[in-house]
Protein backbone atom coordinates (compact mmCIF):
# COMPACT_ATOMS: atom_id res chain seq x y z
CA UNK A 1 0.00 0.00 0.00
CA UNK A 2 1.26 3.55 -0.80
CA UNK A 3 0.15 6.58 1.33
CA UNK A 4 0.31 10.19 0.82
CA UNK A 5 -1.93 12.90 2.58
CA UNK A 6 -5.23 11.95 2.10
CA UNK A 7 -4.19 9.67 -0.98
CA UNK A 8 -3.99 6.03 -0.55
CA UNK A 9 -3.21 3.15 -3.62
CA UNK A 10 -4.86 -0.49 -3.30
CA UNK A 11 -5.31 -3.18 -5.45
CA UNK A 12 -8.85 -3.69 -6.33
CA UNK A 13 -8.91 -7.22 -5.36
CA UNK A 14 -7.79 -6.18 -1.75
CA UNK A 15 -11.15 -6.29 0.53
CA UNK A 16 -12.57 -2.65 0.91
CA UNK A 17 -11.41 -0.96 4.45
CA UNK A 18 -13.55 1.47 6.74
CA UNK A 19 -10.49 4.19 6.17
CA UNK A 20 -10.54 4.32 2.41
CA UNK A 21 -13.25 7.31 1.66
CA UNK A 22 -14.22 7.69 -1.64
CA UNK A 23 -12.68 4.23 -4.06
CA UNK A 24 -11.83 5.26 -7.66
CA UNK A 25 -10.80 2.68 -9.82
CA UNK A 26 -8.00 4.82 -12.17
CA UNK A 27 -7.39 1.76 -14.71
CA UNK A 28 -8.90 1.62 -18.48
CA UNK A 29 -10.25 -1.59 -18.07
CA UNK A 30 -12.53 -2.92 -15.52
CA UNK A 31 -10.91 -5.58 -14.09
CA UNK A 32 -11.16 -9.43 -14.42
CA UNK A 33 -12.91 -11.26 -11.91
CA UNK A 34 -14.18 -8.05 -10.10
CA UNK A 35 -18.16 -7.74 -9.62
CA UNK A 36 -19.18 -4.02 -9.14
CA UNK A 37 -20.58 -4.89 -5.92
CA UNK A 38 -17.32 -6.31 -4.43
CA UNK A 39 -15.45 -3.43 -5.85
CA UNK A 40 -17.72 -0.88 -3.82
CA UNK A 41 -16.58 2.08 -5.89
CA UNK A 42 -17.55 5.84 -5.75
CA UNK A 43 -16.50 6.03 -8.93
CA UNK A 44 -14.58 4.93 -11.98
CA UNK A 45 -12.35 7.43 -13.57
CA UNK A 46 -11.35 6.13 -16.86
CA UNK A 47 -10.47 9.10 -18.07
CA UNK A 48 -7.37 9.63 -15.71
CA UNK A 49 -6.16 6.06 -16.69
CA UNK A 50 -2.71 6.28 -19.45
CA UNK A 51 -3.77 5.99 -23.20
CA UNK A 52 -3.90 2.75 -24.24
CA UNK A 53 -0.38 3.02 -26.19
CA UNK A 54 1.06 3.76 -23.46
CA UNK A 55 -0.43 0.90 -21.27
CA UNK A 56 0.52 -1.25 -24.09
CA UNK A 57 3.68 0.04 -24.19
CA UNK A 58 4.69 -0.11 -20.62
CA UNK A 59 3.34 -3.48 -19.66
CA UNK A 60 4.05 -3.26 -16.40
CA UNK A 61 8.05 -3.90 -16.81
CA UNK A 62 9.60 -2.50 -13.54
CA UNK A 63 12.77 -1.34 -15.83
CA UNK A 64 10.06 1.14 -17.64
CA UNK A 65 8.46 2.55 -14.95
CA UNK A 66 10.08 5.48 -14.56
CA UNK A 67 10.16 6.47 -18.21
CA UNK A 68 5.99 5.46 -18.01
CA UNK A 69 5.85 7.82 -15.01
CA UNK A 70 7.61 10.92 -17.05
CA UNK A 71 4.89 9.91 -20.30
CA UNK A 72 1.83 9.42 -18.15
CA UNK A 73 2.62 12.70 -16.16
CA UNK A 74 2.88 14.57 -20.16
CA UNK A 75 -0.50 12.62 -21.08
CA UNK A 76 -2.12 13.97 -17.56
CA UNK A 77 -1.08 17.86 -18.63
CA UNK A 78 -3.38 17.54 -21.75
CA UNK A 79 -7.16 18.70 -22.29
CA UNK A 80 -8.62 14.93 -22.67
CA UNK A 81 -7.67 13.85 -19.12
CA UNK A 82 -7.50 17.65 -17.25
CA UNK A 83 -11.59 17.06 -15.99
CA UNK A 84 -10.52 13.95 -14.66
CA UNK A 85 -7.33 15.09 -12.79
CA UNK A 86 -9.74 18.25 -11.64
CA UNK A 87 -12.34 15.90 -10.09
CA UNK A 88 -9.66 13.74 -8.51
CA UNK A 89 -8.11 16.70 -6.79
CA UNK A 90 -11.23 17.76 -5.43
CA UNK A 91 -12.09 14.44 -3.76
CA UNK A 92 -8.80 14.18 -2.61
CA UNK A 93 -8.90 17.51 -0.85
CA UNK A 94 -12.43 16.49 0.65
CA UNK A 95 -11.26 13.52 3.02
CA UNK A 96 -9.82 9.86 2.22
CA UNK A 97 -8.93 8.97 -1.12
CA UNK A 98 -8.33 5.28 -2.40
CA UNK A 99 -7.04 4.84 -5.79
CA UNK A 100 -7.77 1.36 -6.99
CA UNK A 101 -5.75 -0.14 -10.04
CA UNK A 102 -5.85 -3.84 -10.88
CA UNK A 103 -1.84 -4.20 -11.80
CA UNK A 104 -0.41 -6.92 -9.72
CA UNK A 105 2.07 -4.15 -8.37
CA UNK A 106 0.46 -1.01 -7.29
CA UNK A 107 3.76 0.67 -6.35
CA UNK A 108 4.39 0.86 -10.02
CA UNK A 109 1.08 1.19 -11.34
CA UNK A 110 -0.76 4.64 -12.55
CA UNK A 111 -2.21 4.87 -9.73
CA UNK A 112 1.00 5.34 -7.49
CA UNK A 113 1.74 7.88 -10.16
CA UNK A 114 -1.42 10.12 -9.64
CA UNK A 115 -0.97 9.49 -5.92
CA UNK A 116 1.95 11.45 -6.31
CA UNK A 117 0.90 14.25 -7.91
CA UNK A 118 -2.88 14.27 -5.94
CA UNK A 119 -0.37 14.52 -3.06
CA UNK A 120 1.62 17.23 -4.54
CA UNK A 121 0.45 21.01 -3.85
CA UNK A 122 -1.33 21.67 -6.37
CA UNK A 123 0.14 24.73 -9.17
Amino acid sequence: MTQRPNVVVRRIYDDPEPTDGQRVLVDRLWPRGVSKERADLTTWCKAAAPSTDLRKWYDHDPDRFAEFARRYRAELDDADHADALAELRTMAAHGPLTLLTAARRADISEATVLADILGAPAN
